[in-house]
Order: C-alpha cells, then structure tokens, then sequence
C-alpha cells in the first residue's frame, strides 16, 4: 500500500485514475467483542466521567505522547513499598491451609458428582436392556444377565450401538470399536450424553463467533412441524416452471431453510432467471465468463498500476474472520484474492476498498452448503471436486457483484453513499429515541465514528457470520434491502443498546460499547426481532421522511 506521501504526489500530478486504487475504512476491527473475555476492558470504560466531560486530547507530536506516557512501565518506590505491604500482610500457613480446603471441597464434589453420574448410567442400561431383551431370542438373555450383574464392558457397547446424532449413527459393532478408557471415564461421558439426549427440547448453548450456521442445521434438534411446513413450501415454489419471485420474497422476509438458501439467493439476487429452462444454460455461460475475467486481467495483478491493489487485498484477506479455520485455509483465501481483484479491476470508479473482502463470507459459505451436508467450520474446501469449488467461486463473484451494484456510492471518492447514510441514521435515532440522542450529544459521541463501519460493512463486524447469513436472507428478499432497508436495521440495532448506552457515562465508555457491542452468542431470534422493529421503523419513516427531519 502506498505512503501518505506517495498519495499527496499522486493527486497533485493530476494523473489519470488508476483502476482499483484503495481507501482506508474508518474504525474496523474484527472480530466482534466478547463480554466474558473483556471484563476488564469494559470495567476501565465504567470510570467515573471527568470534571468536564468530552474526547481525551491528542497529543500532537511523538515527544509530547512520550511524555505523557514516559512513567507508564516504571516501577518506583511506591510501587515496592504495596508489594513489602503485601508480603508482610499475607501468612502463609493461612494461605496453605486454606488452598487445601478449596482443593478437598473440589475433589469430593466432583467424587459425589461421578458416583450420580454411574448410577443413573447403570439405571438407564438396565432398562435399555430390559426393553431390548423382550424381542431377542433366548440367547440373548445371557447378556442381559451380565449387565445386571454389573458387566463394566457392556454399557459401552449397548451405549455406542444405539443410533444416535452423537454418533454419526454408525453402529458399534464390536469391543474394538468401543471407546477406549478407563470405566470411570466411559461413564462419565456416556451420562454426559445421556443428559444431552435427556433433554431433546432444550435449545443448544451457542458458541462464539466462530460457529457459522444458524439454528436449523444438523447439531439442533429435529425440524419442527412449521419449519418442514416452510421448507416444502419452498421446494413446491422452487419446483416450477417459472418460479413467482414476488411470492419468493415474501416466503423468504421470515428465513431462508439452509437446504434451499444457495438456490433463493441466487434467484433474489438476480444471478439466476426465474424460468427454470434457462438456469442451467446462464450457469455456465456466467461461469465460463468470470474465468475468462481470470485469464485475461489475473496476470495484471503485479503490473505497477495494480500492484497496490493486490498487495492490500493479500494483506486483508487473512484477516477474513480470522477465528474460523475454513478461512484460513490457502486455496480459500486465493479465491478470495481472485473475487476481490477481478471485481476491483472492473469496477475502477471505487476499485478495492478495506471491507468489501467480509461481503463475500456469506456468499461462500452459503454456496458451500451447497455441496455438504456437515458443517462447515473446519471444513476443508480441498475435498471438495475442483469443478464445484469452481462453481462455487465464480458464483459468489456475481452474487457479490450483484450486491455491490447497489451501493457502489459506499465505496467511491470520498465515500458518499455511507455519509449520507450516517447523516440519515442521527436524524432517525433523534426522533426515535430522543434520550439516546441527547446522551450522545452530552458526550460528544459523533455517529460518524462508530456508524460508518456499520454502514461500510453492512453490521458484519458487529454480528456472528451466522447472524450476517439470516441477516441477508430478509435483505434480499426486501427491496433495496441492502442499500435502504439496512438503514432502519442500524436504527433499531443502536435503540436495542439503550439501557447499556444510558449507563455509560464518559466519552471512552461509549465508544469501546459501540465499537463491541455484545453479540457473541446471538442466534435466529435475536436477529428476527432485529429485523421485526426496523421494518416497524420503515413502516413508520419510510414513506414520510418529513417525519424525521427537525
């Protein structure tokens, strides 16, 4: 990426636009902030506001920062005089005999635990078997005998043979097969489990960003009778001749199924035409023509005008979700390189912009789906036939492209569109929630600095990728969803954080809460009230913008 310098030089030699050229994006940083990893942090922002609340002044030099900051890792007098204190105060037989006693209290609470453990095993495998010998032959009896009389192999064979999601439903066959351990072990795992399939109606614990699908995929609990409901209403859509896109769109506002999402969004996006016929012919002829992109601009990638682009776009792509292995794996991230520059080359008016590399995430993994029934997390794209990492590449190029077409305006000179978009978003949040507003004012908050990175990149720093892809399931099926709709989403987002935002009460304090906002563990339904109140929002102020202008 080129200096500062270079830049000023570049704009005063008036020199013709070079295709791809690259601005800096506002406030980003990935992933989204954890709570329970950042006490700390967030305690340091809760300090009592300041004589005169406002921003912390910039030191305007590098000798006044140091300055500043020359004592920061000094260890003075003071210093040794607490840790003399400290020693002095702490005895160490009082240290000693209380370490072992929270050591004893542990170890009999966890023997306690493993005995329940074993004996709600051993009740749960005697009438397993009960209920199996009714159907056996009377050979099998012999075997019910043994694990009544305490048998310790077994409940790991009777275990692992049953079909279950835990065990891929494979069948175990034999001892060999059995988990290898310790009895103690096998029954603490096996009442583990026993306790996870006890409880088939209880939702699963969302883990952190890392975990891309949503809440209807293979690791939940069966499909309910609404959701299979939904799920063949898009397959008898789908499966006509000329599929009703309108009808398409409003089946989709609510969530688009996994098993149907790659072939909808295609169709919402315009990639694909509703005729039926046809789809298969554009395939290819979209498919042959973005490789074609590939041979003949590809090889410019280390030409001086481009350079730069390509050397930013290598830098940022493995920063793409950096938490989840899929993108960290080299053929992934050298499709990615290929997407963003082809799409930087043709498009010279805005050429790569920081940001635009997380809008292809969605496209990808959705696309991936396509192809795989497990998860895709660790998934390694290398299994898969070069011709469907093809497809797959060239069909998350035009979605994105598609997308992009739409609010082009975010990412030329000077960036507009996300201006007026932020402008829109203080007027909105004024009329709204007029107490949000004032506070911000008081501390002198300006929506551009935490709102430009939600406008630039669409909220998916804020959001797990999971949340991004329900996200963009509505946005596709809402007209100008991404370039009109996201506004209403953004406003109901920030008022979601009142409370949170009333309670902080300095200008630092504010900033780390928007910046992190805590949305680690958000699933489906977080997102579907998101997405109920920003279209309250739109119904409200779309139609009437007067209502929203002082």
């Amino acid at each position: 990426m080129s200096s500062d310098g270079n830049k000023k030089q570049f704009w005063k030699r008036n020199a013709a636009k070079v295709p791809g050229s690259i601005q800096h994006v506002y406030g980003a940083q990935h992933p989204p902030f954890d709570p329970l990893l950042h006490a700390n942090l967030i305690k340091a922002g809760n300090k009592p506001p300041p004589a005169t609340p406002g921003k912390p002044k910039k030191a305007t030099t590098f000798q006044e920062f140091e300055s500043i900051t020359s004592d920061a890792w000094d260890v003075g007098d003071d210093d040794d005089e607490l840790l003399a204190m400290a020693a002095q105060n702490l005895n160490i037989e009082v240290v000693m005999e209380t370490a072992n006693k929270v050591i004893e209290n542990h170890s009999k609470q966890q023997e306690r635990q493993r005995q329940d453990d074993t004996t709600e095993l051993e009740h749960r495998e005697e009438d397993t078997q009960e209920e199996v010998v009714e159907d056996e032959e009377e050979d099998e009896e012999d075997e019910e005998d043994r694990v009544e009389e305490g048998d310790v192999t077994s409940p790991e064979v009777s275990f692992a043979s049953q079909s279950s999601p835990y065990t891929d439903g494979r069948l175990v066959k034999s001892h060999s097969e059995a988990p290898i351990g310790s009895p103690k072990d096998a029954a603490g795992e096996h009442a583990a489990l026993h306790r996870q399939r006890s409880l088939p109606h209880r939702p699963p614990v969302i883990p952190l960003v890392a975990r891309m699908a949503d809440q209807n995929t293979s690791g939940t609990p069966a499909m309910t009778e609404r959701e299979a409901s939904r799920l063949d209403k898009f397959k008898q859509l789908l499966a006509g001749p000329n599929t009703d896109l309108e009808e398409l769109r409003k089946l989709s506002w609510s969530g688009i199924p996994r098993q149907v999402r790659p072939i909808t969004w295609k169709l919402l996006s315009g990639y694909l035409p509703a005729n039926a016929e046809r789809r298969e012919s554009v395939l290819q002829r979209k498919r042959q023509e973005y490789f074609g992109f590939i041979q003949q601009y590809y090889d410019s990638r280390n030409d001086e005008h481009h350079q730069d682009t390509y050397r930013q776009i290598h830098i940022d792509i493995p920063r793409t979700n950096p938490l989840i292995p899929l993108f960290q794996q080299a053929s992934v991230q050298e499709i990615f390189e290929r997407i963003l520059f082809i799409w930087a080359i043709r498009h010279p008016a805005s050429g790569y912009v920081q940001g635009i590399n997380d809008l292809v995430t969605p496209f990808f993994v959705v696309y991936v789906f396509e192809y795989i029934e497990e998860e895709v997390e660790n998934f390694d794209v290398s299994s898969l036939q070069e011709e469907a990492l093809r497809n797959i590449e060239a069909d998350s190029f035009w979605c994105m492209s598609k997308l992009l077409d739409g609010i082009q305006d975010n990412y030329t000179f000077a960036q507009p569109g996300i201006q007026r978009k932020v402008k829109a978003l203080e007027e909105l949040v004024s009329r709204i929630d007029e107490s949000v507003h004032r506070h911000m004012q008081q501390y002198e908050v300006e929506y551009l600095q935490f709102a430009f990175r939600w406008m630039n990149n669409l909220l998916m720093r804020e959001l797990p990728l999971r949340c991004t892809i329900r996200l963009w399931d509505t946005y596709q099926a809402e007209p100008e969803g991404f370039s009109h709709f996201h506004l209403y989403v953004c406003a109901a987002f920030l008022v979601r954080w009142r409370k949170e935002i009333l309670e902080e009460r300095d200008f630092q304090g504010l900033m780390i809460l928007l910046q992190n906002l805590p949305t680690m563990h958000w699933g489906n339904e977080e997102v579907s009230v998101l997405l109920a109140e920003a279209y309250r929002l739109k119904f409200a102020f779309a139609d009437a913008p007067n209502h929203y202008k002082r």
